[in-house]
C-alpha cells in the first residue's frame, strides 16, 4: 500500500513546515487518476499522525475530477480513466486536471 508511504511523507512535510505548532486540520486533494486511493490516505492518517504535531487533526480530501482537452476539436471532457476519448473519435488529449496529490490548506493553533 503506497498510500501508507505517501501519508507517511505528507504529514512529515506539515509537521516540519509548522515548526512546533499543533496543526488541527488538513485539507488534501487529490486527482480521480492520481492513483492514491483517498479511503487509505483517511485509514493511514490518524495512525501516522500519532505523536506528531499532526495528532488529532482532521483531514479533509478533496476529489479532483479528470479533465482533458482534445486537441483534435478542443472539446474539455471529463475522464473516468486513463484509456479515453473524446466524443470525435480522437485519442489525442491533453490533462488538465486529475493528477493531483496537493496539500491545500494546513490549519494551526
Amino acid at each position: 500500500m503506497h498510500e501508507l508511504a505517501l501519508t507517511e511523507n505528507i504529514i512529515a512535510g506539515v509537521a516540519e513546515r509548522v515548526e512546533g505548532a499543533r496543526v488541527t486540520r488538513v485539507v488534501l486533494q487529490i486527482g480521480k487518476l492520481s492513483g492514491v486511493v483517498p479511503e487509505a490516505v483517511r485509514f493511514c492518517f490518524d495512525v501516522c499522525a500519532a505523536g506528531t504535531a499532526l495528532e488529532g487533526a482532521s483531514l479533509e480530501i478533496v476529489e479532483i475530477p479528470a479533465r482533458a482537452i482534445c486537441r483534435s476539436c478542443k472539446s474539455t471532457i471529463e475522464l473516468s480513466d486513463m484509456i479515453a476519448l473524446c466524443s470525435c473519435g480522437s485519442a489525442n488529449l491533453r490533462m488538465l486536471s486529475g493528477n493531483e496529490l496537493r496539500v491545500k490548506e494546513v490549519e494551526v493553533l
